[in-house]
């Protein structure tokens, strides 16, 4: 099944004693776990009931090899009241294959907001080395409100799900209309739930988790949103994080508007470089021998087709169209390049492969609309109301509540970044969210951590890595230059691959970062890891950016 994806797409205590609540709690499941200093006895006995739960696996899916398994266990729907409401987790696992040499847990996650994560154990099952196999049990989970783990919607129609709406003076008073349209109906269907549905919330159920699997620590390996995961869990849970590995990083600091925005700054750059690559196979492609003249070939198509759009195949394609498919695109020129070519014989008549205009024929307009999952229970809407949750919850203080900031950022920021700032700046849903319940995560600690970057990356960009390490001051980072491409590892490339999984068989960092060159193998692997957010996946919706 086809999924949607949705953008890139936080956490410090509930009060000052709910992280240590929490720790104290499982760590009394968890004999040999490090006791957390401080204490809550209400919020400790709350929880110890949650602990003692004997997940009972079983094969996930009958089609499904028989050593992955399934399970639901009972989360609190909020951790500062654990005897309210409690919600679904599905987990899921694989366990090692060499129990001798078995090290502990690996948690994941595939991407999102959103992404659905019971089924990377079975990925990691197929694509990860032997050694690891035999070092880890592969776990997985859908995040809370995702998937299986208690599907959160808000009853969204797919032309409500769009949420590519570059700015216009003539439409955006009705693009505000569009967004407090979204919140107003998100906080009638699910007002009760979508406060909870937090990265610091999914943390604490990790942590749980790990209690009730009677783990000291859980090793974790996260890709895009993932990343933000991983990193607020080492935040909250410091004394639990043993091997994390944080793939195409996102920047806490810019969570989430910045990160949004971010596809924009970084897609600058990248159309630079593209030019450049362009005009040097001029002879080949035809769209001008120098980065000047490649630039003027593009917005022309990008002018034509404001003033009719250019079909292709029956499917009008605008000149939004076309912006939106080249900040993602631009990351890889000889795809770029190939699209471009086929757009200017669509644009003069002439036949042109539909395949290789993927990118720009509507590849980013439809929202989240689809399923997010492939159980018939999941809501059509799951992806997109999981999204905004986190987006939205995660920091409602980075959002604006003036429509009028929007107008103007928007206008700014498509004069900055030609390409897609206007889409990334202009207004969305969380303009109209409600107040987050806990400030946003503050990330400044010494976990060991690896960190993986290409340097080409279209939904986190590098630096936003380059920020994620910074912050993270008992990292080390891995650069792949010249890396294309959503997702590294693993990707054939023996240096980062080699990096990696001997950080997880060993535990022991490099002892500088390292720096590593793509591969054109590497890079063809890389840039179809971009499925991982898919769900989004990357998000986002059936076609918006692939999120973070």
């Amino acid at each position: 099944m086809r999924r949607r994806r949705l953008a890139p797409l936080l956490a410090v205590g509930v009060t000052a004693t709910l992280a240590p609540a929490l720790a104290t709690s499982t760590a009394s499941a968890a004999p040999a776990a490090t006791p957390s200093t401080a204490s809550s006895s209400a919020a400790t006995g709350g929880l110890d009931r949650y602990v003692k739960q004997k997940p009972q696996w079983k094969r996930c899916r009958a089609e499904s090899p028989a050593e992955f398994e399934c399970a639901t266990i009972k989360v609190p729907l909020d951790y500062r009241a654990p005897g309210g409401k409690r919600i679904d987790l599905a987990i899921s696992r694989v366990k090692s294959t060499a129990p001798g040499k078995r090290h502990g847990v690996l948690f994941s996650n595939p991407g999102g907001p959103g992404g659905q994560g019971l089924y990377m154990p079975l990925s990691l099952r197929e694509r990860l080395p032997k050694s690891a196999r035999q070092r880890y049990d592969f776990i997985g989970f859908d995040p809370r409100g995702v998937g299986e783990s208690s599907p959160v919607s808000c009853g969204l129609k797919p032309a409500e799900e769009n949420w590519l709406r570059p700015y216009k003076k003539e439409t955006f008073a009705k693009d505000v209309t569009w967004a407090r349209h979204v919140a107003n109906k998100c906080r009638k269907k699910a007002g009760d739930t979508l406060p909870h549905l937090t990265t610091r919330n999914t943390a604490r159920d990790m942590d749980l988790l790990r209690a009730i699997l009677g783990e000291k620590k859980i090793s974790y390996l996260g890709y895009s949103y993932g990343t933000y995961l991983g990193t607020v869990y080492t935040q909250l849970f410091p004394g639990r994080a043993d091997r994390f590995v944080l793939d195409s990083a996102v920047d806490p600091a810019r969570a989430w508007r910045g990160m949004i925005q971010w596809w924009a700054e970084g897609a600058e750059p990248a159309f630079d470089r593209w030019t450049e690559w362009a005009a040097e196979r001029s002879e080949k492609y035809g769209l001008g021998d120098t980065p000047k003249k490649v630039d003027r070939t593009f917005w022309d198509l990008v002018a034509q087709a404001d003033e009719k759009p250019i079909e292709v195949e029956g499917q009008p394609t605008t000149g939004d169209d076309i912006r939106s498919g080249m900040r993602q695109a631009a990351f890889t020129p000889k795809y770029a390049t190939e699209g471009i070519v086929e757009l200017k014989k669509a644009a003069a008549g002439k036949p042109a492969s539909a395949k290789k205009l993927a990118a720009f024929v509507g590849s980013e307009r439809s929202g989240t609309a689809g399923a997010a999952g492939d159980a018939a229970e999941v809501p059509s809407d799951n992806m997109s109301a999981s999204f905004w949750a986190v987006v939205c919850g995660d920091n409602s203080a980075a959002w604006s509540r003036d429509p009028e900031s929007y107008r103007r950022d928007a206008i700014e920021d498509k004069g900055r970044y030609p390409l897609y700032g206007d889409f990334a700046s202009s207004i969305k849903p969380c303009a109209f969210w409600d107040k987050s319940r806990e400030p946003a995560t503050k990330v400044n600690n010494k976990v060991g951590s690896l960190i993986v970057q290409n340097e080409w990356d279209p939904q986190t960009p590098l630096p936003s890595g380059q920020a994620l390490h910074a912050d993270l001051k008992g990292s080390k980072m891995v650069t792949v230059i010249g890396g294309e491409g959503h997702g590294v590892y693993p990707n054939g490339n023996a240096c980062t691959d080699g990096t990696v999984t001997g950080y997880l068989l060993t535990g022991k960092l490099p002892a500088k970062d390292v720096t590593c060159k793509a591969t054109a193998d590497s890079n063809a692997e890389a840039r179809k890891n971009q499925k991982r957010d898919v769900l989004p996946g990357s998000p986002l919706p059936e076609r918006a950016p692939d999120r973070f």
